[in-house]
């Protein structure tokens, strides 16, 4: 589970935003146009409602303003049982802003916010807080003390208000709606065809290059260490990647993603990455890593001496995958 609202950001009031907190509302943050939503892997069925939105919005004059919450309300009553994030709070700010909302206000989801009544909620959020002029949601939103706000009583408190509220567009491809489940799914069967289907874009993890025990450059494969800060992901295993580095270079290689049974036997799990011919120093460094094919899963070996030659079959596999297919 991702940290509480990490980001943080020095804006202009007029400039695109990050607001942490109900408490860091403005009164130049009153009067927009807005939607809720959970926008994991903000993939294309998030971009339809996105443009949907900022459409919204443009014919309001308004800014479009995401709210998101975190932790993700499944994630605060299912604790460490909820599924696995697509992608890092931090992420999934920036995908939403660079989708061309304005605004993206991250509010604590916790037991005084969860004991709230739905007619509560939307004074407190969406009136006193934000002073919507329009809502953007599904048909099937369920909100407030035990769900008991609908798509109807935000019509009848709209309208007694002064806001208004249409219904989200569902997007489907082939017959199936696109959904941050559907991709999990793809991800768990090694579908990442698929799965980059549905994202608009390859499946990526994006983190920092931090300092490891050294033990991969002891067995004659150094690896680059990114610390998920997460207690799920939504992949395990061993997989052929690609990594693009932010000065503009890139390079191919193996990663593993596990919590490494036969070193540590880790509870978070750690991103590592093999990459081939590679000898620059860079620790440090924010890179994206884009997955293309699951080579095996994560298992446990009696030896170092097992996992060493289980590596080298690894890359060997993974070379002669991108020797088939160039990325």
């Amino acid at each position: 589970m991702a940290n509480q609202c990490e980001v943080s950001t020095r804006v202009n009031p007029a400039a695109h935003a990050f607001i942490r907190g109900l408490h860091n509302l403005r009164p130049w943050h009153r009067g927009c146009v807005a939607t809720i939503g959970s926008f994991d892997g903000v993939h294309l069925g998030h971009q339809a409602i996105l443009r949907q939105l900022i459409e919204v919005a443009k014919q309001h004059n308004l800014p479009a303003v995401v709210i998101v919450f975190e932790p993700q309300p499944h994630e605060f009553f299912l604790r460490d049982k909820a599924p696995a994030r697509l992608m890092r709070l931090r992420d999934k700010i920036q995908a939403l802003l660079a989708a061309g909302v304005q605004r993206v206000l991250c509010v604590r989801f916790n037991d005084p916010l969860r004991s709230l009544s739905a007619e509560a909620f939307v004074q407190k959020v969406l009136l006193d807080g934000l002073a919507i002029k329009h809502l953007v949601v599904g048909d099937d939103f369920r909100f407030g003390c035990d769900r008991r706000g609908d798509f109807a009583l935000l019509q009848r408190i709209g309208s007694e208000r002064g806001f208004d509220v249409s219904d989200t567009c569902t997007l489907e491809i082939k017959g199936e709606r696109v959904s941050s489940t559907r991709i999990r799914q793809l991800l768990e069967a090694g579908d990442f065809a698929q799965a980059e289907t549905l994202l608009g874009k390859p499946y990526s993890i994006h983190g920092r290059i931090g300092y490891g025990q050294q033990l991969g450059r002891q067995l004659g494969v150094p690896t680059a260490n990114v610390h998920l800060h997460r207690y799920r992901s939504p992949l395990h295993g061993v997989f052929t990647v690609s990594v693009k580095f932010r000065d503009g270079s890139s390079g191919r290689g193996v990663a593993n993603i596990g919590v490494r049974p036969t070193v540590t036997g880790d509870k978070k799990p750690l991103l590592e990455v093999h990459l081939f011919d590679f000898t620059r120093t860079i620790y440090g460094e924010m890179i994206d890593v884009i997955f293309h094919s699951k080579l095996r899963d994560e298992k446990k070996f009696n030896s170092l001496e097992e996992l060493q030659l289980q590596l080298q079959t690894d890359i060997a596999q993974a070379r002669q995958f991108f020797s088939h297919f160039p990325v």
